[in-house]
């Protein structure tokens, strides 16, 4: 039995697979916030499961941020309280068991690479556009972390073919300006559209606006699309993958996929541009499921 776990901002999920990948037991708690109780909750879930089941299994985590292959600590999380935190070696302490860990956005990539929408793709790239914007690489079947953990993490790189209004751009977390994250996530989507001064709405508010005929969240939409458009040019111009699949919130917007299906061919290096680009087949459970993918079916 496979045991994923998935480490939200505000929820932690865990749950079990079958040797066929079919679920066999799911519970999710909030998560609390700090790192002492995160790690009880994460312990907790697991050997939940295991009481469901009746099994143990191996347990994968997906986490946001990536683990530094210098210090072995957490690094880049959004869940500050992670950071410079043995993340991996304290859950393995609190199971007594090893524990493998990854990035959230390299495990909805393996998943939708295993069984997913990318199924039987060589080179798999996955995209995750929510709160934030992270990426991940498939090759093989096999997840590709990089000589500094960071394979596909395309969001802290500025955004390219930028036009004049958009340079330098907004200052971004990372302490950079520009980067993609600032454009393309549903955050950034929601600060391009309202401006300063002007009223704040949701992204989903937004889109809703657009299908309705609103011209100014139309407009909106459309430059959305055409960022996320010259962002993953720029994918397919290094990494040339068979498919591009996506998840996270912005990936529900599925007046997006002919638009980047026609637009990305205008920026690729190519006389072609034949990579596929398509919302992930197992939607929010990719996370979870591609954490329990860490470890081989026995």
């Amino acid at each position: 039995m496979q045991i994923g776990v998935d480490f939200g901002g505000t929820k932690i999920e865990a749950a079990a697979l079958d040797a066929d990948g079919g679920f066999i037991g799911r519970i999710r708690a909030p998560n609390p916030g700090t790192y002492e109780a995160a790690l009880a909750a994460v312990a907790g879930l697991v050997q939940a499961i295991e009481r469901e089941t009746g099994t143990t299994g191996t347990v994968g985590l997906a986490v946001p941020g990536s683990v530094s292959p210098t210090s072995g600590r957490m690094r880049n999380a959004n869940s500050t309280w992670l950071n410079g935190r043995p993340f991996r070696e304290d859950v393995e302490a609190a199971l007594a068991r090893p524990v493998r860990l990854a990035n959230d956005a390299n495990c909805l990539a393996l998943s939708e690479a295993v069984d997913g929408a990318a199924a039987g793709a060589r080179v798999v790239f996955g995209v995750i556009v929510g709160t934030g914007c992270g990426g991940g690489l498939v090759v093989d079947g096999r997840l590709i972390g990089g000589a500094n953990g960071v394979a596909g993490e395309w969001g802290h790189i500025s955004l390219p073919w930028p036009t004049a209004d958009e340079t330098p751009g907004p200052a971004c977390w990372c302490g950079q300006h520009g980067c993609l994250e600032t454009w393309i996530s549903g955050t950034g989507f929601q600060r391009d559209h309202t401006g300063p001064g002007d009223r704040s709405l949701s992204a989903e508010t937004i889109v809703v606006a657009a299908r309705a005929g609103d011209p100014i969240a139309a407009a909106s939409l459309e430059r959305y699309g055409d960022r996320l458009a010259r962002g993953l040019a720029m994918v397919v111009n290094l990494i040339d993958p068979d498919v591009v699949v996506m998840g996270g919130g912005m990936s529900n917007v599925r007046e997006l996929y002919p638009m980047l299906n026609e637009r990305v061919g205008r920026h690729v290096f190519a006389d072609t541009s034949d990579t596929r680009i398509v919302p992930a087949r197992w939607g929010d459970s990719s996370g979870v499921r591609g954490a329990a993918r860490l470890w081989p079916v026995d």
